[in-house]
């Protein structure tokens, strides 16, 4: 007798809720591995009646956009990566590592926002009242109009919102709440789906916004179901070293603005800053040039910012030479070892230390910060300076070629703009501009011609366009 749909089994995935009728290792919905879990019979198949509707569809043309205009936080880094400000409705989640400083931030968007006319409400499921309080005492945010709960059942989240009635909710964060009519922990997949659900109805019925702080796995990734990333507007990574004081807001997705931007911030004892020029954060003032150091100017987003790279190469005392990097990916700085030994000549790197490293706690990982990287690295195995006041930009190929990267008048603009004079850019990379010259090269060798004679560290003539 053939089995009812009720008694076979289902199986779900845990990750994003994905229903299917048999076990698969892998969800094709999220492509999660391992998460597809049985949870019982089978769902029936349910047909819903046409339902009377309350508001009728309106053309386009018609609809009026004006209440959904963007409202500035206050922060203008993060009303950068917001595209304008916090549009009302839109549900922000903001994720980071532990300690990087996401409550501080957050605690300081609720105080600039809070007015007489739109209040905000601070709710902290992590700590007391009296903790919130005393960080708002240290960074200045205590305001009139700033409400703090520290709550973690969603019905009572509920209850402080019909009270306050709010125009900006700040939640501290989405996994410590929990609904009493769902079973599991707090910041189980359920849990966290129910609270977010909630949540993002009330924003949505109110025209409040609202920012959800969430936390991450060990591997960087938000924790808890991936749907939850699918039904917010707005998803924002923080990120940053906790040996340094620059963070960085990075936009994941974004329902009201580019999702290639990115707000900087210095992290200090009175709270967090924005930062418009953050640039002086990677370099270091000097004199005189030193050998084993290039400059180049890498793009967070589309803002440009200026980097130095240092390398220093002593002689090695074991049989298998150390390669230590610190801010760069460790894979490209030893391709251009290899390109530097192979096609620029210059055999002594292989019996050497090499310590690569940026200022600043900058993590440089895109290809256009492999030229800057190769001449550091022949400086320090010369032991001879480069020109002051060069940028070098470009990524180099095994072949040893200097490939085009994007953006380079952008970078030249902002190296220009901090003072510096000199260039090596690839070949056709455009015009130069004012005050700055400009030389193109097409492989590493031509590069390489750069470096002065040792006790020579002043612009050869032949570094122009």
């Amino acid at each position: 007798m053939a089995r009812k749909a009720a008694d076979r089994p289902a199986y779900r995935c845990s990750e994003c809720g994905w229903t299917t009728g048999k076990w698969l290792g892998r969800c094709p919905e999220c492509h999660a591995w391992g998460t597809v879990e049985e949870v019982g019979g089978a769902p029936a198949v349910r047909t819903v009646p046409a339902a009377r509707v309350a508001s009728p569809a309106l053309p386009i043309g018609q609809v009026d956009g004006a209440r959904m205009a963007a409202r500035g936080t206050g922060v203008p880094e993060l009303d950068r990566v917001l595209g304008g400000g916090l549009v009302p409705g839109a549900v922000v989640l903001f994720a980071g590592e532990p300690g990087v400083g996401k409550s501080t931030l957050l605690l300081d968007v609720a105080a600039k926002a809070a007015s007489e006319s739109h209040r905000t409400l601070y709710v902290t499921g992590e700590e007391s009242a009296a903790q919130v309080r005393l960080r708002a005492d240290r960074i200045g945010a205590v305001r009139d109009h700033l409400y703090l709960a520290a709550e973690t059942d969603l019905g009572s989240i509920l209850g402080q919102l019909d009270a306050v009635k709010p125009s900006l909710l700040v939640l501290d964060s989405v996994q410590t709440v929990a609904s009493g009519e769902v079973d599991g922990a707090p910041g189980g997949v359920a849990q966290v789906r129910e609270v977010a659900g909630a949540v993002i109805r009330a924003a949505k019925e109110r025209g409040m916004s609202a920012l959800l702080v969430g936390h991450v796995t060990k591997d960087g990734a938000i924790a808890g179901p991936r749907l939850l990333e699918h039904l917010v507007d707005v998803v924002l990574h923080f990120e940053g070293d906790r040996h340094a004081r620059l963070r960085l807001v990075r936009g994941v997705k974004n329902r009201y603005g580019a999702t290639d931007e990115v707000g900087c911030f210095e992290l200090h004892d009175s709270g967090i800053t924005s930062l418009a020029d953050p640039s002086g954060l990677f370099l270091t003032r000097r004199d005189e040039p030193v050998p084993g150091t290039c400059l180049t100017v890498t793009l967070e987003g589309r803002r440009p910012l200026v980097a130095e790279v240092q390398s220093l190469t002593v002689d090695s005392q074991i049989p298998s030479p150390r390669r230590t990097t610190s801010g760069l990916e460790t894979s490209r700085v030893s391709m251009m070892l290899a390109v530097l030994e192979q096609r620029g000549r210059i055999t002594a790197l292989g019996k050497h230390d090499i310590y690569t490293a940026t200022v600043g706690g900058v993590r440089l990982s895109e290809p256009a910060a492999d030229l800057a990287v190769a001449l550091a690295l022949a400086s320090a195995a010369a032991d001879t300076p480069l020109p002051k006041n060069l940028v070098a930009i470009g990524e180099v190929g095994l072949a040893g070629e200097v490939r085009r990267v994007t953006g380079v008048q952008r970078r030249l603009s902002e190296a220009a703009r901090l003072g510096f004079t000199h260039a090596l850019v690839p070949a056709d990379s455009g015009g130069a501009p004012a005050g700055m010259r400009v030389r193109e090269v097409a492989d590493i060798g031509e590069a390489l011609r750069v470096l002065p004679a040792r006790g020579d560290a002043r612009p050869p003539e032949e570094v122009r366009r």
